[in-house]
């Protein structure tokens, strides 16, 4: 994507929370257009509140792809909006599909509350949401992210595990008002608050683009040389580049799955001068699954029964990073050897379980892979995700151990 920056400038199944009740449970219109006779034709719009990194180009691509993969190709007119950073304009987008009348939207979208009410309108006059990524907590949209699936906290305590417990250390994030960004910091933060040596003295957003953490982050080591750890969202790639450009120490990194991350992970000689951590965060997969959804269920061949559905964290620590020898991430690598991808290309953007459609080529272009065909879902596809307030939910309470770790056990006091 273009940076935000310069675009505004820019396997658990969790209960279903809330006590949700039997009348409401579909949301207005939902059930509709869960209902809709087959057609010839879907009109499906494709809704991003920004583009331009490597994350957001991916996601986008992927759909696109699909969109083009038989019998896809035949069933399906796609329609891509970039309404951009203002949360007024995807509202005033949104209006326009509705006014259109569109079978469905994938969409990213800015904000978890603010458009709540154009997509309850728009569930009212039958057309499907399927949010991905970020989400929304109007209860007729379908959320599709691994945004309850822990990646704040479990980042987090790896870090203070690297550190035994303290350090001066900076916190990168994201999107300032995004639900994805809001639960990260959350969840990192209940970490942090149980280790008073661990100290943030910088906290910055990087807008989930490499470039952007780069300069924020060379900004925070001018001011604070003395930085023992890094927790980072999207953009971490940035975050290793502006410490090596410093000339510094290398120290722990946390952050996402972008190509150039785990390569550094996986260099012995960036882990002998310091560099640990591990690489989880956000797969753009969740686009192309919540399309392959949403697909389904308008053409009668699956009914949901959550709204929020819960995808798997991606979870790599530096000792586990493995080269890939072709374009899949198959035999257990993960990685693609330098010169094969940008170091931006975000590589949790395959899955072959649920989306075995897609290759390199659509995941960079947009193109469908030859010869491929749409697979239809397993039937366990779909994992119901805990209710967040504020995130994916509005009248549900946060469970108690809602931050707990799954991925990382403490190793300090």
């Amino acid at each position: 994507m273009q940076s935000l920056k310069s675009v505004a400038q820019w396997a658990r199944v969790g209960a279903l929370v809330g006590a949700i009740a039997a009348a409401g449970y579909w949301g207005v219109g939902t059930a509709n257009a869960q209902a809709k006779p087959n057609k010839d034709k879907y009109v499906i719009y494709l809704s991003l509140s920004y583009s331009g990194n490597a994350w957001q180009s991916e996601a986008a691509n992927v759909v696109k792809a699909l969109a083009k993969t038989p019998p896809y190709d035949k069933l399906v007119e796609l329609k891509e909006v970039i309404s951009g950073t203002d949360v007024q304009a995807q509202i005033s987008a949104y209006e326009s599909m509705i006014a259109a009348n569109a079978d469905g939207v994938i969409s990213f979208p800015i904000s978890p509350t603010a458009l709540n009410r154009v997509v309850k309108r728009g569930c009212e006059k039958g057309t499907l949401f399927f949010m991905y990524d970020a989400t929304v907590t109007e209860p007729c949209a379908y959320n599709v992210s691994y945004i309850t699936a822990g990646f704040g906290e479990n980042t987090a305590q790896q870090l203070a595990n690297a550190l035994h417990g303290k350090g001066n250390i900076f916190m990168s994030r994201g999107v300032p008002g995004n639900s994805v960004d809001k639960r990260h910091y959350d969840g990192a933060m209940s970490v942090f608050k149980k280790y008073p040596d661990i100290h943030v003295v910088a906290e910055y957003y990087g807008y989930w683009d490499d470039r952007t953490t780069q300069q924020e982050t060379a900004k925070a080591l001018a001011a604070h040389p003395d930085v023992d750890g890094i927790w980072a969202e999207a953009g971490e790639d940035g975050a290793i580049k502006a410490l090596q450009a410093s000339g510094k120490k290398l120290v722990p990194v946390t952050g996402e799955n972008s190509n150039g991350f785990r390569l550094a992970l996986g260099n012995s000689d960036m882990r002998n001068k310091g560099l640990q951590g591990v690489s989880s965060g956000s797969p753009p997969a969740t686009a192309a699954f919540a399309f392959k959804l949403m697909m389904e269920v308008l053409q009668g061949k699956r009914k949901l029964e959550t709204h929020n559905i819960e995808y798997p964290l991606p979870w790599v620590p530096a000792e586990q990073v493995k080269l890939c020898t072709g374009d899949k991430l198959e035999n257990g690598c993960n990685a693609f050897p330098s010169g094969k991808v940008p170091d931006s290309f975000v590589t949790e953007v395959f899955n072959p379980r649920l989306l075995p459609e897609l290759s390199l080529r659509s995941a960079l272009n947009g193109e469908p892979t030859p010869g491929a065909t749409i697979q239809p879902l397993p039937a366990d596809a779909v994992i119901a995700a805990p209710g967040e307030p504020g995130i994916n939910c509005q009248k549900c309470t946060r469970a108690a151990d809602a931050y707990k770790l799954t991925k990382v056990a403490a190793s300090v006091k």
